[in-house]
């Protein structure tokens, strides 16, 4: 994914973030912080060079925001996360780690037991810009999660007020296009939020392509199709070039290539390529949605999930124009609410729905059924 520029507006005086920095080495910790403070708005309460000293300092500082580091003598972070989040619970984890296949499978690993997102750590100096491109992703990513720390509490959707954003725009009657693709745009606190999609409609993904755009680095990507695979028993896959577009598979947008959809022969395949980044991001949401409109139309269903920014916004447009269906997550279940709110904000959304009953609205869709 590439990285957008880090935000040059400061937040609101007298709000400050409460941050925790946890990593083995007092240079990065060190310097984290010191990014996180001219940056404005970050208030570092605590650090910690091991797991077992993150639990205590997270029962005693209340850090908002924790930077979890994976591999720490002691108590490593994948052991401490559970620890930390019973001691702290309303925490929001980053888990940060070097990038590498196995650091790639416990930072999903993280994410199911309740981080929110994850930050690749340079290896070294060797990359160009690697410290300048780490430091503005991570303060991007603090940046996103710190408008949410003051969220209230979720309450019931019987007793929770009327959404102040514009009411979107109603869903097309049933049955008067069928799905023949289902399209998922995702970033911060994305996989949670596939996954829990994905297993709810779990018995409609035998009659309909998934292809999912999550912002993810390279080498993520493919963990995570595999992941998906696993949980879901389902063909899923991080997508080559020229793949057929079937149902009954799942597709991921490899990391640092976009995924977009072309007709060929009357048949759907996927089209990879290394293009300009979109909305800073490749892949874009925006590529796939703005493609699968053009070849799957009325019958393209799309669904964007918890993300920083506004990527599928573009794409949602092309997408409402040739009459397929959008759905937007709810404020209320984003970790960040910056990409479904750009889309119920920009009036695209058919349905602005919370997690929980997103799946079976899509179930609904693709097999006919009531929901």
């Amino acid at each position: 994914m590439a990285l957008s520029p880090v935000t040059r507006t400061r937040p609101a005086p007298g709000r400050l973030t409460r941050v925790m920095i946890v990593d083995d080495s007092a240079v990065i910790r060190g310097m984290i912080g010191r990014w996180l403070t001219e940056a404005g708005g970050f208030e570092i309460v605590a650090t910690a060079s091991n797991g077992r000293m993150a639990v205590d300092a997270a029962a005693r500082a209340t850090p908002e925001i924790i930077l979890l580091d994976l591999e720490m003598p002691e108590v490593d972070g994948l052991a401490a996360l559970p620890l930390i989040l019973k001691a702290q619970p309303a925490s929001k984890v980053i888990v940060i780690s070097t990038l590498t296949q196995r650091n790639a499978e416990i930072s999903l690993k993280c994410l199911s037991l309740g981080a929110v997102d994850y930050l690749a750590k340079p290896e070294s100096a060797r990359a160009p810009g690697a410290a300048n491109e780490f430091r503005r992703e991570l303060v991007e990513k603090m940046r996103a999660l710190s408008e949410t720390t003051a969220r209230p509490p979720r309450v019931s959707a019987a007793l929770a007020p009327k959404p102040a954003s514009p009411a979107p725009l109603p869903l097309p009657r049933a049955g008067a296009t069928k799905p023949q693709c289902l399209l998922i745009g995702s970033s911060t606190g994305g996989p949670r939020a596939v996954e829990r999609v994905l297993m709810d409609m779990k018995p409609a993904l035998s009659r309909i392509p998934v292809l999912i755009v999550q912002h993810m680095p390279a080498m993520f990507t493919a963990v995570f199709a595999d992941h998906l695979q696993t949980l879901l028993s389902v063909p899923a896959r991080e997508a080559r070039d020229g793949d057929a577009v079937a149902p009954g598979t799942i597709l991921v947008a490899p990391g640092g290539r976009h995924m977009g959809v072309v007709s060929s022969g009357g048949k759907a395949m996927v089209r990879l390529n290394d293009g300009q980044p979109e909305n800073f991001c490749r892949p874009a949401v925006d590529v796939l949605f703005r493609e699968a409109a053009a070849v799957y139309g009325a019958s393209a269903l799309a669904v964007v999930l918890t993300g920083m920014g506004s990527d599928g916004t573009h794409g949602a447009r092309h997408l409402t124009k040739a009459g397929a269906t959008v759905i937007a997550q709810d404020e209320a279940t984003s970790i960040v609410w910056g990409m479904p709110g750009s889309i119920v904000k920009a009036g695209l959304a058919h349905e602005v729905l919370p997690l929980e009953s997103i799946g079976r609205s899509l179930k609904g869709l693709i097999t006919g059924a009531s929901t």
